[in-house]
């Protein structure tokens, strides 16, 4: 969650690591702060509270070769100066961390009675020392830090310099993302490629367990025995534009925008004239599905709502399907049934808890395993026989777009290539697989009507401005859209925003209807209409101001209690994905009235790299 760089250059790296912190921001602002080995072979340290520009104001002077920088996402230890990384040990050692250390509490103790003196309230201060303490006893860099490693319980990623090793930069992976740049005469650290864009194209993955030394003119690494080992070295296609505002005001509002081209990539050469092709899901794909008949989901927060929206879609089809949250997944007792395809779903594939359901699940006699993911090169991935890529492009907001709905396309895809199975379909699917095919195609122009009806949502957003609590409601496949609606709404204009299954009004959320309480309904013009309807009738009867997204022959119309904007007809299989982008645009507009912080809202990250 928080971000990490790292350099060794014969240049001045400083204003490297302030480039790349800029382009970390998204993962981490509470603090920040760097240290770099100076022409006298000490360390310069400097840590701010806030932003980068806090930190950028305090480094005049600070120059050197070899440096780390960290941009942080508080864990451990309120924000402030003192818990910023980096984490020193007296003048000696400097470490970046990202992760959580799980027996700091153990080590802490232990060091304290050895004589160190702790500054911060952070796990990541453990680490520094027990390096510091294999190094006064005599142990290189190197294999100061891969004793460290040794001792370590949990998951971190980590940047280390010391002032005695003026041309070594170490860095350690486990369960925390971690990646090499590799540059002319100089070489880099980073949690994140895209804070390399200026300065590298190639790179390696670090696997877990893996240690790198890391020189200007070399990058040794070493596995999880300390044994040497070559790591694949790829080539980043990532570009500035995807990291660059381009006119827009804020990431939100762009990636929301985008998501007519993002869908129309997730789709590209996966649909025949009337069916989706199997093959360019993956060469093994047709393999799996043979293989499969009933699935089990696990995802986290966004990736999950994603999910609970597809159960609809593979269960209507005629596939058993088991949705769960990755971070409770891992704590209780599975009962797995023969056939069961385990799929994963994350925008980033380095989502702590779901790696670590993946990991526990690969025990516990599931067929194979699937993920769903918008990074090929992420751990999610190389761990999981089948991936389905989302072609979503980078997501910057912190707040998921486009990923949430490439995702649903690509769920939708699985669902249908399982469908045949269950009901015993050839490779050419039937009348209902041959309109759904359709209606994917015409996705990126249903998009971009809904889209249109940007203004209108301006409007309908001015009356939640002066509000602090709002109920969201949705039948059927459109419950876990509202869900996502009210996780959009909390996440960015910090409106208490909580959704419901329209039919469990009566069973105890009308008690907090009242002309304050804007209570946000999806439908569309599906079987549930009617029963919506009287749902919201219930709202009317407690004095409730309704905002409805409604099919436009829905026949619900605006009145004194209720304003409703219009949705254009649409498939209702395909309804959720098109309903998901006024939702978005009006928890974009709300936060936009009540000025908050849009792309990096309080207290979260963009990528949950801890449990």
């Amino acid at each position: 969650m928080c971000g990490i760089v790292g350099a060794v250059a014969s240049r001045d790296i400083t204003p490297v690591l302030l480039d790349g912190l800029r382009r970390l921001e998204y993962r981490g602002y509470d603090s920040a702060g760097l240290a770099v080995v100076n022409q006298d072979d000490e360390i310069d340290a400097r840590r701010a509270v806030g932003r980068v520009a806090a930190l950028e104001e305090i480094v005049n002077g600070v120059n050197g070769h070899l440096g780390i920088a960290h941009t942080r996402w508080a864990t451990h230890g309120r924000p402030a100066e003192h818990n910023a990384h980096p984490q020193l040990s007296s003048t000696d050692v400097a470490v970046v961390h990202n992760g959580i250390i799980e027996n700091h509490q153990e080590l802490r103790e232990q060091q304290l009675a050895a004589g160190y003196t702790f500054t911060s309230e952070t796990d990541t201060e453990v680490i520094v020392h027990q390096i510091d303490s294999h190094m006064k006893a005599g142990a290189d860099l190197l294999s100061a830090v891969q004793k460290t490693v040794d001792e370590l319980k949990g998951a971190y990623g980590l940047g280390v310099i010391s002032r005695h090793a003026p041309n070594t930069l170490v860095a350690a992976r486990r369960g925390s993302p971690l990646l090499i740049g590799l540059g002319e005469a100089e070489n880099f650290v980073a949690s994140d490629m895209s804070a390399l864009i200026p300065v590298a194209r190639k790179y390696m993955v670090l696997e877990d367990g893996d240690i790198a030394c890391v020189k200007q003119d070399s990058v040794q690494i070493f596995d999880q025995n300390h044994k040497p080992i070559e790591r694949k070295v790829l080539v980043s296609t990532l570009s500035d534009a995807e990291t660059e505002l381009e006119g827009y005001a804020h990431f939100m509002k762009k990636e929301i925008h985008e998501q007519t081209r993002a869908i129309t990539e997730t789709l590209e050469g996966r649909l025949g004239a009337n069916t989706v092709l199997e093959i360019p899901l993956g060469k093994n794909a047709k393999e799996i599905f043979d293989a499969t008949k009933e699935i089990k989901i696990v995802a986290c927060g966004t990736s999950y709502n994603a999910a609970c929206v597809a159960r609809y879609w593979f269960e209507e089809f005629g596939v058993r399907c088991d949705v769960e949250i990755a971070s409770e997944y891992r704590y209780r007792k599975h009962v797995v049934n023969p056939g069961t395809l385990f799929v994963t779903i994350s925008q980033s594939g380095e989502t702590l808890d779901t790696m670590a359901a993946l990991d526990m699940a690969k025990g516990l006699g599931y067929t194979n395993t699937l993920c769903v993911c918008n990074a090929p090169e992420s751990s999610l991935v190389r761990a999981s026989d089948l991936t389905i890529f989302t072609h979503a492009g980078r997501e910057i907001g912190v707040a998921s777009t486009k990923a949430f709905t490439t995702q649903l396309v690509t769920l939708m895809l699985l669902a249908l290539c399982l469908r045949r199975r269950a009901l015993g379909l050839d490779y050419d699917g039937d009348e209902v697989e041959h309109e759904i095919v359709q209606e994917l195609r015409s996705l990126p122009n249903q998009i971009e009507h809904a889209l249109s009806l940007e203004d209108e949502i301006i409007a309908m957003s001015k009356h939640f401005a002066d509000k602090h609590h709002s109920l969201f409601l949705g039948r059927g496949m459109h419950f876990p859209i509202a869900v996502e609606g009210a996780l959009k709404l909390k996440e960015i204009s910090y409106i208490h925003a909580e959704a419901y299954a329209a039919g469990e009004l009566k069973h105890g959320p009308l008690a907090l209807v009242d002309k304050d309480m804007p209570v946000v309904a999806v439908a569309p013009n599906d079987e549930l209409l009617e029963k919506l309807k009287s749902n919201l009738e219930e709202v009317r009867a407690r004095g409730g101001q309704l905002f409805v997204f409604a099919d436009a022959h829905s026949g619900i119309v605006s009145d004194n209690d209720t304003m409703v904007l219009n949705v254009a007809p649409v498939n209702n299989h395909i309804a959720p994905i098109i309903y998901t982008i006024p939702l978005q645009l009006l928890s974009y507009h709300v936060a936009l009235i009540k000025g908050t912080d849009i792309d990096k809202p309080r207290n979260l990250a963009k990528s949950v790299t801890v449990e």
